[in-house]
């Protein structure tokens, strides 16, 4: 394999590990809800379009997107 098909294949290959991690570790989230206050926030950011996208959030912190 090239390196150019690794790296291809790469969004794949991370998304069906993190698929396996919380079918095997389950979501830790589960069975929560968001506090009233909370759903409010994001319903305010939301329509007022002051999100920021995830991928921008991850390159700031130099993650891989």
């Amino acid at each position: 394999m090239t390196k150019a098909q690794i790296k291809e294949m790469e969004p794949l290959i991370t998304e069906i590990v993190e698929q396996k991690l919380i079918e095997i570790l389950g979501d830790p989230d589960s069975g929560y809800e968001l506090k009233p206050a909370i759903k409010a926030r994001l319903r305010k950011r939301l329509v007022s379009g002051h999100l920021i996208p995830a991928q921008k959030v991850a390159r700031d912190l130099g993650l891989k997107w």
